[in-house]
Parts: C-alpha cells; sequence; structure tokens
C-alpha cells in the first residue's frame, strides 16, 4: 500500500510541475509583458535569463528590475511562509557575500 501512496505523492507532484509550467506558459502569451527573469534547473546546473523592454524613460528599466526582485522576494517568502522583510534581509546579505553569481551547483561554496 504504501508504493501506491508514494506513486500517488509522485503522480500529484508531476501534476503540480506541469500546472505551473503551463501557467508561466500562459502568463508570457501576452505583448503587454514589460520584463521578465527566469530561472530554470536542469541537472543541478542553473540557467538564469532577464530581458526587458526598453523605452524613453531612463528610470523605467532599473524600476522594472526592482519590481521583477520585489516579486521574486514575496514569492520565496510564501514559500517559505516567512515574511518579506526577511527574505529581502538574508538576500542582501547574501549579495554582499557573494564574489560573482554561480552559474551551477558545482560553484556554490560550502559551508
Amino acid at each position: 500500500m504504501s508504493d501506491d501512496t508514494s506513486a500517488d505523492a509522485d503522480a500529484s507532484a508531476g501534476d503540480d510541475f506541469e500546472t505551473e509550467l503551463d501557467r508561466a506558459r500562459d502568463l508570457l502569451d501576452g505583448d503587454d509583458i514589460d520584463a521578465v527573469h527566469v530561472g530554470v534547473v536542469r541537472d543541478g546546473e542553473v540557467d538564469t535569463t532577464f530581458a526587458q523592454r526598453t523605452d524613453d524613460d531612463p528610470d523605467g528599466p532599473g524600476l522594472r528590475a526592482l519590481a521583477l526582485l520585489a516579486a521574486h522576494v514575496r514569492l520565496v517568502a510564501a514559500e517559505a511562509g516567512v515574511e518579506p522583510s526577511t527574505v529581502a534581509g538574508d538576500a542582501a546579505t547574501l549579495a554582499g557575500q557573494v564574489e560573482q553569481i554561480p552559474a551551477s551547483t558545482d560553484q556554490i561554496p560550502d559551508e
């Protein structure tokens, strides 16, 4: 019986992932997008990209990038069950300690 429960959990996790993937594709299917930041993990390797539309407003790109960061902080906070200020503080501390952004998990230093 535990095999059935494990298989059901795996199927549910797979369904959840597919649902989130479909949701991301739906969000990207629009002409009103100002900017996008994507992180993809395959076999422990992290690929990230950032793109934004430019306009005549010199502050626009910076504000859009900051808005994306704020949205990501809120998402991580919700997933972790903590306040966004906690995540932002931890991220700021880590950012001050990181000399380069790791491109793979092999580049993350051991503690």
